[in-house]
């Protein structure tokens, strides 16, 4: 153990801060100029109080005793007692409390009548040299008795003056602290939503938690939502530099969750008496020890945890063609993912002649309608294609995703489905595309969004299970994989009691996950129940919000009616004020719940009994997935047909046909007759009704009695 004496002198804090900065395989403790290196064990001992921060040596506090100061004598004989009796808890207090007492120039207390930093004969570790009074740079401290015959500094080899001169000359008990704190009682590897929602259940559950955020990337924690719909429809450059977007209701916000205000130096972590958060930028967490409770970054740095959230989120998917193409083209393609990268497509979409999106999910057709837009007022061509029939082919029956990709052309983009590229070779500062049609574009850059890789690496390391068939950490209904270690968001394949094991990568799910899991690392042991919706906006106009299992190869049923001018993404946000619509969804389902009614949504059970008919044979409005239907179709129930068809009348419903504008509806996706997904198209503020579906897992004969607790007329005049 080393330990440098010397309370008040500059030139003590100066090694000290050099012993910090120069090894980095231990932990380190700091007090004053008293500089304690500990052992990974010695630093989980002290779990009762700061790890880098252990009560003062007792050969310290005598010192300062038999300086003759009162307020030393009796925390010398108060520390005595604390530990003759094992009071740890005491000693932690009456540690915070002397530093408390300490001057920024390494003095004590302004009470004191002598120089606190006399060493005591008695002391049994050796005295480097005797304290001086110091001035630095920037404040000079009022003058103090010089110590009689003070030794004269030796003069430090060049190494150690390079490490001097490199130390500020300030306020020792802050300057050599460690940059990364040594324990975290709550530990979130990631920085993403999933950890920004772990970290507020908690701070809500522990008022006075101290909560460590470790992520990789160079910034705090942000919503990615707005990086593929607001930013690319404002029209104030300025504000889009800052990060800042209007929502659809012109309402401007920034992408960032909390203000850098609002967090925590980390360094500072442990002193927050009201404890904080604190996001340690730029670093990554290599290694978990589960035994041990340890977290290993990158940098070597040893991070003990009470408590550990995985949160690491995913990396966006490549394609093999050019993952094995030449640097010139990858120097070309962004995968299009965090703050990073639309920083980067943003300055490539006003200097490029054309750019071309692979993808026809989600991100791919946001961003395809989005970059559309653009290119209406200049000369960029936007090129969209992808291998499925239709823009989300994957999630929408096959008669919506045509529509959406006629949309998606309306928007000025150019679709190609079916379509994939074979090969792509670098010419002329272009990138030549040769597609399995035979055609070749030439483009100045591609986006790929094909998905995510969930980011697992860190299973192999701390003994981890990931799952094979969806990926991602296994972790049981309660989000843990194993005892004291959490994890959430995109990286998580959790056990759902309702629908089975499943992976989501979802902005809704990374705050439902998060929270449950912050929940559960304060001892609430709940199980994943709550469905967790997505939502994605092709513009302000169309959008849609879904929530469970939308798979485009399951069976589907869809009721449809006329829209108005309040079924759009820019009335919703106008009507709330809030462009997360996952929080526009918890916000309803709470003000139901505040209602006083004892469910949050009708009760579906609550139907009125009708014969049962085939709903295929339904010439208008109910349209079931292809897949469902059977070579020997049963004849029309004429009579059940005609009875719908007078009901619709007589509620003045408007349902269009398959050739006309599908304006608002409900799809429900079927599993063994059980509704297992539902997407609601351009209607909003239903998600409580479709959730509360969903949870009771029951079979419905009539699906046109079920859509009606969604309301579809309710703003028809």
């Amino acid at each position: 153990m080393f330990r440098i004496a010397g309370a008040g002198s500059v030139t003590a804090a100066r090694l000290s801060a050099a012993c910090c900065r120069a090894v980095t395989s231990k932990q380190f403790q700091v007090h004053g100029a008293s500089l304690h290196v500990l052992s990974s064990e010695t630093s989980r001992k002290t779990r009762n109080g700061p790890a880098h921060r252990t009560p003062p040596s007792w050969q310290s506090v005598r010192a300062m005793a038999s300086a003759g100061e009162s307020q030393s004598k009796i925390n010398y004989l108060f520390y005595g007692l604390a530990v003759l009796f094992g009071g740890g808890g005491i000693v932690y207090w009456w540690s915070r409390k002397y530093m408390r007492e300490t001057s920024k120039d390494g003095s004590t207390s302004k009470k004191a009548a002598a120089p606190a930093a006399a060493a005591s004969k008695e002391a049994t570790e050796p005295v480097a040299e005797t304290p001086v009074t110091a001035t630095t740079k920037s404040e000079a401290p009022p003058a103090q008795p010089a110590a009689a015959e003070a030794p004269a500094e030796a003069a430090p080899d060049a190494e150690s003056k390079k490490l001097l001169d490199a130390t500020p000359q300030s306020y020792p008990d802050y300057e050599v602290m460690p940059e990364i704190p040594g324990h975290a009682k709550y530990l979130l590897i990631g920085g993403g939503t999933a950890s920004f929602a772990a970290f507020r259940a908690i701070r809500a559950s522990d008022a006075k938690a101290q909560v460590l955020v470790v992520t990789e990337e160079e910034e705090l924690p942000y919503m990615r939502p707005p990086l593929s719909k607001e930013l690319w429809y404002s029209d104030e450059p300025k504000l889009v530099e800052k990060m800042k977007f209007k929502q659809w209701n012109g309402k401007e916000r920034s992408v960032y969750y909390n203000p850098p205000s609002f967090y925590v130096e980390p360094k500072e972590l442990a002193y927050q008496e009201n404890g904080g958060v604190a996001v340690v930028k730029g670093r990554k967490v290599m290694k978990l020890d589960p035994q041990k409770q340890v977290a290993v970054l990158d940098n070597g740095w040893e991070i003990f945890y009470d408590k550990v959230l995985i949160a690491t989120g995913g990396r966006p998917r490549n394609i093999p063609v050019f993952e094995r193409a030449s640097q010139e083209v990858k120097d070309r393609v962004t995968l299009f993912r965090g703050i990073k990268d639309f920083k980067r497509l943003d300055e490539v979409s006003k200097n490029a002649s054309s750019i071309v999106v692979v993808g026809g999910g989600f991100l791919g057709s946001e961003l395809t309608c989005a970059l559309g837009k653009r290119s209406r007022d200049s000369s960029l061509k936007v090129i969209q294609m992808f291998p499925e029939a239709g823009n989300m082919g994957k999630v929408l029956p096959e008669y919506l995703s045509q529509w959406t990709t006629a949309k998606v052309r309306g928007e000025g983009a150019t679709v190609k489905p079916e379509t994939f590229v074979k090969r792509a070779r670098y010419s002329d500062g272009k990138v030549i595309l040769k597609l399995n049609t035979g055609e070749e574009i030439s483009t100045d850059h591609v986006v790929v969004a094909v998905g995510l890789e969930p980011n697992t690496e860190l299973a192999k390391e701390s003994g981890l299970e990931v799952d094979d068939t969806y990926g991602g950490f296994r972790v049981n209904a309660e989000l843990e994989a194993r005892s004291d270690i959490w994890v959430a968001g995109d990286a998580s394949s959790f056990y759902d009691i309702k629908l089975g094991r499943r992976r989501v990568e979802h902005h809704d799910h990374a705050v439902v996950s998060g929270r449950l899991a912050g929940e559960n690392m304060t001892g609430a042991k709940k199980p994943y129940w709550h469905q967790s919706m997505f939502w994605s906006d092709l513009g302000p106009d169309v959008g849609y919000e879904a929530i469970g299992i939308v798979d485009s190869s399951l069976p589907t049923v869809a009721v449809f009616a006329k829209a108005t001018e309040k079924d759009t993404p820019r009335a919703v946000v106008e009507e709330t004020g809030e462009s997360l619509r996952s929080v526009t969804e918890t916000e309803a389902e709470g003000v139901v719940a505040e209602s006083g009614e004892t469910t949050a949504t009708p009760e579906v059970e609550g139907v009125r009994e009708t014969k049962v008919f085939d709903l295929a044979n339904y010439p208008f409005a109910l349209f079931p997935h292809p897949e469902s239907a059977t070579d020997e179709a049963p004849a029309p129930d004429v009579e059940a047909a005609a009875k719908l068809v007078a009901e619709v009348e007589a509620e003045n419903r408007v349902a269009p046909t398959p050739k006309e504008d599908y304006g608002k509806g409900v799809i429900f996706y079927l599993r063994d007759d059980v509704i297992v997904g539902v997407v609601l198209w351009n209607l909003f503020n239903r998600m409580p009704i479709a959730r509360k579906i969903i949870k009771e897992g029951k079979q419905h004969q009539d699906l046109a009695e079920v859509a009606k607790l969604f309301d579809l007329h309710a703003d028809e005049d």
